[in-house]
């Protein structure tokens, strides 16, 4: 692995998740220092109910037939058209993770048939493809480059964005409209749930009594090119372990090696990074192995938080939606806290938490780590001028 030698940059961006429906409102509650917390609820197959982090977005009338393609017109909606308006759309792409579209949709209609004899009018299974949230934005933008979806469970967004990134470096693409949209549906959550994953609360990351998860949903689009801007992709690091299915490493080899090659590409050493946004899931697995791994790379100094007690875990858009946090950060010199009760575990290697009301950061880059079943990692690097 050696140092990039292309600089890719962010020339914008847009979320929208529990925090907020528009980019400045997540930032706005984001930063604040008692910053909501996951409050929707879900009902399970077996009359449980479950905490989750929902996207309240108000109906239009041109809405397309998926959630997931609603929120990213939400998201270009908050994007300058300018910054994709290339005069050849065949150098235009399009990169989206994902791991649910449109299973909140087609389960329904699956509902309807068993129940009805026939599927609704409306019925359309290609929603439920994994590349269909790329072609619905390549189709309203006009891209013809690449164009096509990234589902590897919880780091699909996250590899979304080096993958664009790949496409410039290569020189297939010069501007990429890159980034990962999930929604909540009934199969994702009881499945969470029957592997015991799911929290009864809010979760409570790295605390000695912390009892799993929270789901959410939501997304982020961001636009990359080659042209210099004041935010940059400074690198990635990606690493395949294939420990389990869905239990990770214990140890955190890969999530330790994917952090190792991400300083690399980006030409970094540990006491660069101002901060690092954990992964930080809440189950008594994830939290130990990434305590450990990020104990291995940073040791105990460095400030780290998890987001997802505010936005619950966003699957497929998770990467994304915490690229966009850890900018948002970086951009106020405003660290997000780590929302837990404070409590120790003993079995855990130290790392540094921010305190639950945020701190201050005067850091130029940052690191935002994702973990995924199957045992595939991905750490970004974002960078900012001062």
């Amino acid at each position: 692995m050696q140092t990039m030698a292309q600089a890719i940059y962010i020339h914008d961006f847009a979320v929208l998740c529990a925090l907020g429906s528009d980019t400045e409102t997540v930032r706005r509650n984001l930063l604040a220092p008692a910053p909501p917390r996951v409050s929707g609820t879900w009902t399970l197959t077996d009359g449980r109910t479950a905490p989750v982090g929902a996207v309240t977005i108000a109906a239009q009338p041109n809405d397309p037939d998926s959630r997931c393609n609603a929120m990213a017109d939400r998201c270009l909606a908050g994007i300058d058209p300018a910054l994709w308006n290339v005069a050849d759309k065949s150098r235009l792409a399009v990169v989206m993770g994902t791991s649910s579209c449109g299973l909140l949709e087609n389960g329904a209609a699956f509902q309807r048939r068993l129940a009805d004899g026939a599927w609704p009018p409306s019925f359309r299974l290609a929603i439920q493809e994994f590349g269909n949230v790329a072609a619905h934005i390549a189709n309203r933008v006009g891209a013809t480059g690449p164009t096509y979806g990234i589902s590897t469970a919880c780091t699909s967004g996250a590899k979304a964005l080096a993958s664009g990134a790949r496409l410039i470096q290569s020189g297939m693409a010069d501007v990429v409209i890159a980034g990962g949209f999930d929604a909540l549906c009934d199969l994702t959550l009881n499945g969470f749930s029957s592997l015991e994953a799911l929290a009864d609360g809010v979760s409570n990351p790295f605390s000695v009594n912390r009892r799993g998860i929270n789901l959410g949903e939501g997304g982020a689009l961001f636009v990359l090119s080659a042209e210099p801007s004041p935010i940059r992709l400074a690198g990635w690091g990606e690493s395949a372990d294939a420990y389990h299915i869905s239990a990770p490493d214990p140890e955190g080899n890969g999530a330790e090696a994917a952090m190792r090659e991400a300083l690399v590409r980006a030409g970094l050493k540990p006491e660069n990074i101002g901060y690092l946004n954990l992964h930080g899931t809440g189950t008594k697995l994830n939290d130990l192995m990434e305590a450990r791994a990020v104990n291995r790379v940073f040791g105990d100094m460095l400030p780290c938080s998890t987001t997802k007690p505010l936005t619950g875990h966003m699957l497929g858009a998770a990467g994304a939606g915490e690229a966009a946090f850890t900018i948002m950060a970086l951009q106020a010199g405003r660290l997000p806290g780590n929302a837990w009760d404070g409590e120790r575990d003993p079995e855990m290697p130290p790392i540094r938490l921010v305190k639950p009301e945020g701190e201050a950061t005067d850091g130029r880059a940052a690191m935002s780590c994702s973990y995924a079943f199957g045992g595939n990692n991905i750490a970004l690097i974002l960078e900012v001028a001062r």
